[in-house]
């Protein structure tokens, strides 16, 4: 059963006496421990979605279920979402890690005690054990982005909302950054990625949304959609140099040459792929590769589209 639903979901505003639809039937569902990538440019709506399925702004039209209970009419199924915010202040700087826990915590309700054992057990989990009494400003900002992530995960919910949560960081704290939410996805907790850094998307994401203009122009396993959207170019890799008669008769072919050893080309049909193996016999070959569908390709492809 999906943990979110969201179906039919619209919001309009008013601008200078007219009515404009920010998002336009908006359907999408996550199930638990999957990881939906919800992507679009800036103004395309996605902060709008976000916030009506976390409870900050009520849609026109449409609901918005979590375990089958409207938000609507059921505000307490919004204690089941956690959220890490990029741009707003997810944590007090001058408190520890481990007293941040404990006010959120206190916030949705849970004892004290209950959220000091739970919050030592999510710093030690993320390998924040012996930082849970160093004040935030002190920690790196990969740090502190995870202390974040595990303020939004102290009260148990089963959906977290992430909002650009690698923006900013290093290399180093992004692989961490990344790890820590394939660990949260394995513990069946439901993710809603936003993000910009496509090739992060990509990696985390089962499942991806595009959104344009307010209205959800793609959605599908992240998979698939690469597979259905990726180009018939294949890369060749030789052992040694071809011959400069056969390295034109290719070109002729069509194919773009990167160095010596390798080129890439275009086929219509895959037959093809034979007559170019047969023209290169019998120099040797190390390997013929299919280029990989790349989501950035597919984004821009899909935002263009007017």
């Amino acid at each position: 059963m999906e943990l979110l639903q969201v179906m039919n979901i619209g919001k309009h505003f008013r601008k200078k006496q007219e009515m404009f639809y920010a998002v336009k039937s908006v359907n999408l569902s996550i199930v638990p421990g999957e990881i939906y990538a919800f992507l679009g440019p800036n103004g395309a709506g996605k902060t709008t979605t976000i916030k009506m399925i976390a409870g900050l702004v009520r849609p026109d039209e449409g609901e918005i279920l979590i375990d089958g209970l409207n938000i609507s009419n059921h505000k307490k199924q919004l204690s089941q979402i956690g959220a890490v915010l990029e741009g707003s202040r997810n944590l007090y700087w001058r408190m520890t890690p481990l007293e941040n826990l404990c006010y959120f915590a206190g916030l949705k309700g849970m004892k004290k005690k209950d959220a000091m054992a739970y919050g030592k057990e999510l710093l030690t989990l993320f390998d924040l054990g012996d930082k849970m009494n160093v004040t935030v400003q002190r920690l790196s900002r990969g740090m502190q982005q995870k202390v974040a992530v595990c303020a939004a995960m102290i009260h148990r919910p089963k959906l977290l909302l992430l909002d650009e949560p690698t923006l900013g960081l290093d290399f180093e704290a992004s692989e961490k950054i990344k790890e820590l939410i394939k660990r949260i996805a394995d513990t069946g907790v439901s993710i809603l990625l936003t993000t910009h850094q496509l090739d992060i998307a990509q990696e985390l994401a089962d499942r991806v949304g595009i959104i344009r203009q307010g209205s959800l122009v793609l959605e599908g396993d992240t998979d698939e959609i690469l597979q259905k959207y990726s180009r018939n170019e294949y890369s060749f890799k030789l052992a040694n140099p071809l011959p400069l008669t056969i390295e034109e008769q290719l070109i002729d072919k069509g194919a773009v040459f990167v160095d010596s050893l390798s080129f890439t080309m275009d086929f219509s049909q895959k037959a093809e792929i034979y007559e170019v193996i047969h023209l290169l016999a019998p120099n040797p070959l190390v390997n013929i590769s299919l280029a990989e569908g790349s989501l950035t390709e597919v984004f821009k492809e899909m935002i263009s589209v007017q």
